[in-house]
């Protein structure tokens, strides 16, 4: 079997050879860019399943970058960043990314965060890993494919990354039950919550803006206010 290829971005050489080695040792193959432009051209040539971008980079930012992947593909992407302001977790994840680790940070932290990524990822593309029996989910306005990780919202064809697709995937699953943002978390990150924190919120408001006529006023993802979100059937 081949190994999962990985793209590393960032313009501190340290920390990219650092992430590399523990990334290589649990088995990925690494490719290491110094600039966006690098990584993007890496993108093009190469199956690369997950990327980790550095936020702060001379030139083109992760932020930027992650944008420009994000209207090509939806691979997992993790953001690092020195920065552990909510408002730059906001920014970070509403660009389309899937996760943030705040540097300095544990490489072993990082390497869980990135086989959670890719286990997501790779459960939903077609010959990379075995697929679970077809299961369709068909609600008001939108149609949910599990094995296929196929959506049709109001007719047309929308393109979810891993991580938005389990949000959606979770509650058309249990119709008119409200989830917490903390259940959201857990059932979808697998771990617990232990602060608060904006990461589900800017994930639903993503999900809206593809799936919603008006994500403005939401017809299939419903907010109950002071509790949490539901979609009905």
């Amino acid at each position: 079997m081949n190994p999962i290829d990985i793209l590393v971005v960032d313009d501190d050489k340290e920390i990219a050879e650092l992430v590399e080695i523990h990334l290589v040792s649990d088995g990925y193959r690494v490719f290491k860019a110094y600039n966006a432009k690098e990584g993007l051209d890496i993108l093009a040539m190469e199956d690369v399943k997950l990327a980790i971008l550095d936020i702060m980079m001379p030139g083109m930012d992760g932020i930027t970058m992650c944008k420009m992947i994000r209207e090509k593909s939806t691979i997992p992407i993790i953001m690092l960043s020195a920065k552990s302001a909510d408002l730059d977790k906001i920014i970070g994840l509403s660009s389309g990314a899937d996760d943030y680790v705040i540097k300095p940070f544990n490489p072993l932290e990082l390497t869980a965060r990135v086989k959670s990524q890719l286990r997501r990822f790779l459960k939903f593309n077609p010959g990379t890993q075995e697929l679970r029996n077809d299961r369709e989910i068909v609600l008001n306005h939108i149609t949910i494919n599990k094995e296929t990780h196929r959506v049709i919202s109001y007719g047309k064809e929308i393109r979810l990354t891993p991580i938005e697709f389990d949000i959606l995937f979770l509650l058309a699953s249990n119709p008119g039950r409200v989830f917490s943002t903390d259940e959201i978390f857990e059932r979808v990150w697998n771990e617990k919550m232990y602060e608060a924190n904006n990461t589900v919120m800017v994930h639903i408001r993503r999900l809206r803006e593809k799936i919603e006529m008006d994500s403005r006023n939401a017809e299939i993802i419903k907010t109950v206010w002071g509790v949490g979100y539901k979609i009905e059937k």
